[in-house]
């Protein structure tokens, strides 16, 4: 899994620094579906003040989303989306506001009844965050755990509340912050404790805040459970060990031993005394923390267990996992029932009255009858079985073939998600990508536009990827994958801005034909279309209140400094985004980058106002959308030498080395050919040295050819006199020099082309 580092983190380096990138992230279809697996759910009762109950998901496609419920069907009402990688866990504190965790090491808050605009984002982890757990009463107490063994315990209204009004830390708006209760944690109380991580020490002191931090794993923290008054902490992870903190200080309060693998849930009752576990050994374990054992242990499942749920007594206990199957336990008589079993691991489980919430690795939710209220109506209906205390005991079971039959077949409803690219294959052209998805239906995109061209359904993925196979050689100008669920297209300067075509080989109207067209230029000019209209509608606003008149070329930003810049001459220094670079405004893409301050954000491209600068995007991206410069690319220009036929009685034009552009084209150099045996007295180099002027002249010779005009290529003309060959191979005309490069001379040393005159015509 690659890992979405911390802003600024390069500090104590003397290697040098690692330009920003800019990702975007691909849809097609309506904003209100997950693309990927659900990760975390929460849910909020309805409230005297709109009458509605919320479920709010959290996805690996790194947003989540409130859905508005009703007794048979659920509307998505908003998208939250600032992550820039899985949400990993939420919670609600106090009345309106959520928490959210993700593996990008942050924790974001959010207003439960907003539009989906992040209101904090709090840096403190140095890794994946994983977990979080909020005190039911105490409702500024939140708790977050993560990879790196690393636990902070939180006063929420204080980390969202700005030191300064001049702080820029927080996207805060402080009148969504939560409503300390009588019992709730003050900033006073709070012992800090600093942190052995530089960027966790510097941002907490940016922020004029410091979590609690409760130290003592050594190893990764997947699950955490705090009491209802926020005086107890529970966390485990894959040490084993449930290890009880007092969370108002840190201080770590007993060790309980007894799981054999990873935990990975835990769930306190409400007075802090009983403790649930589950845990990838299989078991669900009991413990009084009184006296600080394990009094029950619970073999249900045969796999896995990486989720559960108690009724609101802490009588019984709903648990899913790897095995695919939710059951519900009795803690007391340890009878247990097969409720349901899915298609997909279960992830997690959100009580709600007499249904249950199901999250898994599938883009949908599921909400299947509970009876939470009164469980022991389910075991009335029979089929239940005796939990047994032996993890092997459930898989013994299940290899005899006396699986329980499950009470429920189908759930009471469905929220519905998009399938998940799972695969995908960049064709050579390097502006299409093939992609399938868990449900098998192969899609062709063009990531210049943002969208799909074709729809294949489902076929096979290879047989389609050696049909679209096209004999080019483009440099590699971006990178793809499939992390969140949907296409994130990579964009890494200077690398990005190695791959050119001509104007008329993209249908681009209004230009000479040879003119070049750089792919990432025009792309990110496509992106943030929407932006710049706004930035200067802003400016010009601006500009008319002062009495000043701006003209396009004065919206500029101030370059940041590079080490070498040099300005595309050949695109014009304006906004104009061609047809093979319009993203669309129905599914738009989101934006996924950082710039010099707050770290990395995301955003859909049409959420954009205008107002973003320097601090939100990398400076070469500003540098190439509002001043066209581009860093020093390499590798733009393929050397060749052009050789008469052995044997042949044809003349000898040159024996220095020529340089052309990548992208040339096979019949130029036929072009050049003709027009140099046509004039016998325009004699070449023969030193054998580089002529500068051939390259240049081999660029523009075809301008003045008519052939285009006329609405024909130059090869649909009657035949040529000349023919280009490689390795004694024909070349066709629409041949590029670096795809006879690449598939026909296959060797490092410099091209080799040899020409020869066609008897008759």
């Amino acid at each position: 899994m690659h890992r979405v580092g911390s802003a600024g983190n390069n500090a104590n380096s003397n290697r040098p620094r690692k330009e920003k990138r800019l990702r975007y992230v691909l849809s097609d279809t309506d904003d209100a579906k997950h693309c990927a697996g659900i990760n975390c759910l929460a849910v909020l009762k309805s409230s005297f003040s709109d009458g509605c109950n919320y479920l709010f998901t959290g996805s690996r496609d790194g947003t989540l989303k409130r859905w508005v419920l009703d007794d048979d069907a659920a509307t998505c009402s908003a998208t939250f989306e600032s992550h820039v990688d899985w949400v990993n866990d939420t919670v609600i504190a106090g009345d309106n506001t959520l928490v959210s965790c993700s593996s990008d090491t942050t924790l974001k808050t959010w207003n439960c009844l907003s539009d989906g605009t992040c209101t904090s984002t709090l840096r403190q982890h140095s890794d994946y965050v994983t977990c979080l757990a909020a005190a039911e009463k105490n409702t500024n107490v939140i708790a977050s755990g993560g990879l790196g063994g690393e636990v902070f315990v939180w006063d929420i209204e204080a980390a969202v509340t700005p030191l300064s009004k001049s702080s820029d830390v927080l996207e805060d708006n402080c009148s969504n912050s939560i409503n300390g209760s009588a019992n709730s944690l003050s900033i006073s109380s709070l012992r800090t404790i600093s942190s052995s991580n530089s960027i966790a020490a510097q941002t907490a002191q940016y922020h004029g805040y410091v979590p609690i931090s409760a130290k003592g794993h050594k190893e990764s923290v997947y699950a955490l459970a705090i009491n209802d008054s926020g005086s107890l902490l529970v966390s485990g992870g894959t040490e084993k060990v449930v290890r009880v903190w007092d969370p108002r200080t840190g201080s770590k309060t007993m060790k309980l031993r007894g799981h054999t693998d990873n935990i990975r849930a835990l769930l306190l009752d409400s007075t802090g005394r009983y403790c649930l576990s589950g845990s990838s050994d299989s078991m669900i374990r009991l413990w009084d923390l009184g006296q600080q054992r394990c009094v029950h242990s619970y073999a249900v499942h045969t796999d896995s267990v990486w989720a559960i749920a108690s009724t609101p007594t802490f009588s019984h206990v709903y648990s899913g996992g790897r095995d695919l199957s939710l059951y519900l336990t009795d803690l007391t008589t340890r009878e247990s029932l097969l409720l349901c079993t899915k298609e997909h691991p279960i992830l997690q489980l959100a009580l709600h009255d007499d249904s249950i919430w199901v999250a898994t690795t599938d883009s949908s939710v599921h909400r299947w009858p509970a009876e939470g209220k009164n469980p022991q109506k389910v075991f009335q209906r029979g089929g239940s079985f005796l939990a047994g205390n032996l993890s092997f005991s459930r898989a013994r079971v299940s290899v005899e073939g006396s699986t329980p039959a499950p009470v429920y077949k189908e759930p009471i409803f469905t929220i519905p998600g998009t399938p998940a690219i799972v695969q995908h294959e960049i064709l050579n052209n390097r502006r299409h990508v093939l992609t399938k998805d868990t449900a098998g239906s192969v899609k062709l995109w063009e990531i210049t536009k943002g969208v799909v061209i074709e729809d294949y359904g489902r076929v096979s993925f290879d047989e389609k990827k050696e049909q679209l196979f096209e004999m080019v050689s483009i440099p590699a100008w971006f990178t793809v994958d499939t992390r969140l669920g949907s296409l994130s297209v990579h964009l890494d300067t200077p690398q990005c801005f190695s791959a050119e075509m001509y104007s008329a080989d993209l249908n681009v109207t209004g230009k000479p034909e040879d003119d070049k067209v750089n792919l990432a230029r025009e792309t990110l000019k496509g992106l943030l279309a929407h932006w710049m209209t706004k930035r200067r509608q802003r400016l010009g606003s601006q500009a008319s209140v002062n009495g000043d008149v701006l003209s396009g070329k004065d919206i500029t930003t101030k370059s940041l400094t590079h080490s070498r810049i040099e300005v595309d001459v050949n695109a014009e220094n304006d906004s104009m985004v061609y047809p093979s670079f319009e993203f669309p405004t129905v599914s738009p893409p989101s934006i996924i980058t950082e710039g010099s301050q707050g770290g990395p954000w995301r955003k859909k491209i049409t959420e954009l106002d205008g107002t973003e600068d320097e601090k939100d995007f990398p400076g070469w991206v500003l540098d190439c959308v509002l001043s066209n410069k581009l860093p020093p690319r390499e590798n733009t220009k393929c050397s060749f030498y052009l050789h008469p036929c052995e044997g042949s009685a044809v003349q000898i034009l040159t024996q220095g080395k020529l340089s052309a552009p990548r992208i040339l084209r096979i019949h130029k150099v036929v072009n050049y050919v003709v027009e140099k045996l046509d004039k016998p007295s325009d004699n070449a180099n023969t030193d054998g040295t580089f002529s500068p002027g051939l390259g240049g002249r081999l660029q523009h010779l075809a301008v003045a050819d008519g052939s285009f005009r006329s609405g024909l290529k130059p090869w649909q003309k009657p035949r040529p006199s000349v023919e280009i060959l490689c390795n004694n191979q024909v070349l066709s005309p629409d041949m590029s020099l670096a795809t006879v490069r690449a598939y026909v001379w296959k060797k490092p040393e410099d091209l080799v082309l040899n020409y020869r005159v066609i008897q008759g015509r």
